[in-house]
């Protein structure tokens, strides 16, 4: 990222945990300043903050539910107050709960919308008048869109919902130097992906790549780094899917 005296901001979404703990590790490590975003326990977002702090950077946590249009305005009055304008956005935030469609409670289906889609639609549209000229914006969809597996009919839906988000929403951004990227996993080794798999399921997803292993919360905030660093700066509307080539 450019080397001014006065540090970039981003906002990591559900940023507590997981993908976006490394993340929000791997940009504050990059120079930004970071916002760490949670929904509801604090422990977790307050120990991130003290370890980068610890580390030389500038962090904060802030409690918004990205469902919110109201909490995710007003995330965004809190980070521009403790940190300055924000210059990146990585919509990371998200629930997946593996059933079949038929099986889907209206609550399941609702809450699945309300964090992926709903949760990105809010972020993506306070962003639209908030963000800094030249920022960067990093939508999360899933390489489980092109596997098309059993269960994951809903969570697939929210994902196709933000690529199509993405492409759109880069265009519309013309004339500001804002690109607008996602990122779409493959498996990863976190509590989202494992929780509610068998060893031999687990194993299973491991041997699926033909780098034979699942990835790493680091392998994703690696390419996060890149797009919202300058290097990425002519990729714009685009879909990296990182999986270790599973798809």
């Amino acid at each position: 990222m450019n080397q001014s005296s006065t540090p970039k901001v981003a906002i990591v979404t559900g940023a507590s945990r997981g993908i976006g703990a490394a993340v929000a590790q791997r940009l504050a490590r990059d120079g930004f300043s970071v916002a760490v975003n949670y929904a509801s326990s604090p422990e977790q977002a307050d120990a991130l903050v003290a370890e980068l702090k610890a580390a030389g950077g500038r962090a904060f946590a802030v409690k918004a539910d990205v469902a919110s249009a109201e909490e995710v305005r007003a995330m965004f009055d809190a980070v521009e107050a403790q940190l300055g304008k924000v210059d990146v956005l990585v919509n990371n935030a998200g629930v997946l709960r593996t059933l079949p469609l038929a099986e889907h409670s209206d609550a399941q289906y609702d809450q699945t919308f309300d964090i992926n889609v709903r949760g990105t639609f809010n972020t993506l549209r306070e962003a639209a008048t908030r963000l800094n000229e030249g920022g960067r914006i990093v939508n999360f969809s899933s390489t489980t869109l092109a596997l098309n597996m059993p269960g994951y009919a809903i969570y697939n839906a929210t994902k196709a919902a933000v690529e199509a988000f993405t492409h759109v929403f880069a265009k519309e951004l013309r004339g500001r130097g804002i690109t607008v990227n996602a990122v779409a996993p493959g498996p990863i080794a976190t509590s989202l992906f494992l929780d509610g798999k068998t060893e031999e399921q687990v194993q299973a997803f491991a041997k699926m790549p033909p780098l034979q292993r699942l990835g790493q919360p680091e392998d994703i905030a690696s390419v996060v780094s890149f797009l919202a660093g300058p290097d990425a700066g002519w990729v714009n509307g685009q879909i990296l899917r990182a999986n270790g080539g599973v798809a």
